[in-house]
């Protein structure tokens, strides 16, 4: 199921980055005033601006979605491995007094 999720999360991501290069700017349209402009009747009189926003919209609540239910298996995960108990280990320490070179006495 998580990865299933994931999946679709990074989809969302990838279509997310698309949408928005796809989309043109605030000042795009003042060059379409003076003739320099493409004509963008395909998607109606408003342009793509109207459908990509919708697009865009909805892409982004399927990303968030999609975030929210990525973190609730991840914590429910590190729940689940608190409530093991947790084996206590051994630490080796060298001992330093035998390891010092004895000096030869004259």
């Amino acid at each position: 199921m998580q990865q299933v999720i994931l999946i679709m999360h990074v989809l969302a991501c990838l279509a997310i980055i698309g949408l928005v290069l796809l989309q043109q700017g605030k000042g795009a349209d003042i060059g379409a005033a003076f003739g320099s402009g493409a004509s963008n009747t395909v998607f109606g009189s408003e342009g793509s601006s109207a459908f990509l926003l919708k697009l865009t919209t909805a892409v982004v609540l399927v990303f968030f979605a999609t975030s929210l239910t990525l973190t609730y298996f991840s914590a429910r995960a590190v729940k689940q491995t608190q409530a093991l108990p947790v084996p206590e280990t051994q630490t080796w320490l060298p001992n330093f007094d035998e390891a010092e070179p004895k000096q030869q006495k004259k």
